[in-house]
C-alpha cells in the first residue's frame, strides 16, 4: 500500500446498490440481468458505465448492481444520479416485462427452484462458490444490500477507520433492516438477510467470521489473521485456488488494501436511494466523530472485544432498534446510560451531529427523522402487512415499494 493517488479518510465515497429484477406484474424474480446489461451496453457484458453510474452483474442472475463510476463527494447529486439510473433500468427492463424491486430479500422467492447463476464471464468463480457452498440457499440467492467503500491513505488511517467501523457495525441493523419476510412469512428477525448471510459460509467459518471483523489494525496482521487463514481453510475444497483471493472475505466490513478502502456490507437496501444515502450519511458522520476520537480514544475503541460487538450485532439482527446497547459500547458514542436502545442511540446521534457536518443536510435529516420515528423499513413493512401474509397482501405491499423505487 502506498500513499500515491489514494484518497484519505472521508474524502470521497464509493457506493453500490443492489436490486432484484422481478416480473412487472407478478413480482416473481426474473433472471435476466444479462439481457438488461446487453441492452444497455449494446453487447453482452458484465459491467457497463453509463455516465456517473455503472451497472454490473452479481452472482445471481436476477440481481442488478448500480454503483458510482468513480468515488463521489456530493451525496445530494449522487442520490439524483442513482434515481435517474433506476428509471433508465426500469425503462429497459419494461421491454422484457420486468422491473426493479427494492428491499433486501424477495418475500416469496424459492431459491431451490428459481436461483440461476450468472453464466457468462467470471462464471468459473460463481460455479466454484456453488460447488462448495450450494448457492441455492437464501443466504446466497436472495439478498440485496447497499455497500459503502470508505478510503484510507495509509496504515494509521486504516487502523482508525477499522476500529470505528467495528464499533458501528452492530448498530446498523437497527436503522437499516428491510428484510422481515422470506418464504412468504416472518421468521423472527427484523433483518433476515443478515441472519441468513452470517450462516451462508458455515462450512468454512473463517470466511465470514463473526461478521464483525477481528481487532486487527495493520496490513500484515490482516493478511496473517484473516486472509491467510481463509485461504488455508478453503484450500482442500478449492485445490486450484479459484477462490483464494481477497474478495473471498465475507465479513460485514472488508479491508481492500489493493484499493485503499474498507467496504461496509451490512446495510440492507432501502425503498429508494434517498433512504440509502440518508442512512449512509448518518453512518459516515458518526464514523467521522469516532475517528476524530470525539468520545473515546483509539486505544479504547480498538480493544473492544469482537465477541462483545458480535453479540450486540446478533441481537440487533433480531430486535433492530429496540435492542439495548451495553454501556461498554454506548460510551464510545458519547452515551453513559446503561439503558439506551439502538434506536434511541441513532436518534441521539442525529440530534448531536446534524449541525456539525454538511453530510447531514436538511433533506437528509428529514429522511432520517422519518426512519427513526416510523421505524426501520422492516417495521414499516410488517405494520403494513398487519399479520396478513397472503400472496395478495405481499404483492400489494411489495408492489407499492417497487413503485416507490421508481
Amino acid at each position: 500500500m502506498t500513499e500515491e493517488n489514494t484518497l484519505g479518510l472521508f474524502e470521497a465515497f464509493g457506493i453500490e446498490l443492489e436490486y432484484m429484477i422481478v416480473d412487472a406484474e407478478t413480482l416473481d424474480v426474473r433472471p435476466i440481468s444479462d439481457k438488461a446489461l446487453t441492452a444497455a451496453a449494446g453487447a453482452l457484458t458484465g459491467e457497463v458505465e453509463l455516465g456517473s453510474i455503472s451497472w454490473s452483474n452479481e452472482l445471481a442472475l436476477h440481481v442488478l448492481e448500480l454503483k458510482v463510476s468513480e468515488p463521489v463527494t456530493d451525496l445530494a447529486q449522487v442520490t439524483v444520479d442513482f434515481q435517474t439510473s433506476i428509471a433508465h433500468a426500469n425503462d429497459i427492463l419494461g421491454k422484457f416485462g420486468a422491473r426493479l424491486m427494492p428491499t433486501a430479500m424477495h418475500p416469496w422467492m424459492n431459491p431451490d427452484r428459481e436461483m440461476k447463476l450468472w453464466p457468462h464471464d467470471y462464471s468459473p468463480v460463481y460455479e466454484a462458490f456453488n460447488r462448495i457452498f450450494n448457492c441455492r440457499g437464501h443466504g446466497w440467492a436472495n439478498l440485496q444490500s447497499t455497500h459503502w467503500n470508505l478510503p484510507f491513505r495509509n496504515e494509521q488511517e486504516f487502523a482508525k477507520l477499522h476500529a470505528a467501523i467495528r464499533l458501528i457495525l452492530p448498530l446498523l441493523p437497527g436503522i437499516a433492516a428491510s428484510s422481515p419476510i422470506y418464504d412468504g412469512r416472518t421468521h423472527g428477525p427484523l433483518d433476515c438477510r443478515l441472519e441468513v448471510y452470517r450462516k451462508n459460509s458455515a462450512k468454512i467459518p473463517s470466511i465470514t467470521g463473526q461478521v464483525v471483523p477481528e481487532a486487527v489494525y495493520t496490513e500484515a496482521d490482516y493478511e496473517r489473521e484473516i486472509y491467510q487463514r481463509m485461504y488455508r481453510d478453503i484450500a482442500p475444497e478449492d485445490p486450484d485456488g479459484t477462490l483464494q483471493h481477497i474478495w473471498l472475505n465475507a465479513r460485514g466490513a472488508i479491508a481492500r488494501f489493493d484499493r485503499g478502502a474498507i467496504e461496509i456490507r451490512v446495510l440492507d437496501i432501502q425503498e429508494c436511494p434517498q433512504a440509502d444515502i440518508a442512512i449512509g450519511s448518518l453512518m459516515v458522520a458518526t464514523l467521522q466523530s469516532l475517528c476524530s476520537e470525539h468520545w473515546t480514544n483509539f486505544e479504547e475503541q480498538s480493544t473492544t472485544p469482537t465477541e462483545e460487538l458480535a453479540s450486540l450485532f446478533r441481537s440487533a439482527i433480531i430486535a433492530g432498534p429496540t435492542t439495548v446497547v451495553p454501556r461498554s459500547i454506548a460510551q464510545h458514542f458519547g452515551v453513559s446510560t446503561s439503558s439506551v436502545t439502538v434506536g434511541q442511540l441513532w436518534q441521539d446521534l442525529l440530534v448531536r451531529l446534524q449541525h456539525t457536518t454538511p453530510l447531514l443536510s436538511p433533506a437528509i435529516v428529514d429522511s432520517l427523522n422519518t426512519i427513526l420515528s416510523q421505524g426501520t423499513l422492516s417495521q414499516r413493512i410488517l405494520a403494513n402487512l398487519d399479520n396478513d401474509y397472503s400472496r395478495t397482501n405481499l404483492l400489494s405491499t411489495y408492489g407499492g415499494l417497487s413503485q416507490c423505487l421508481q
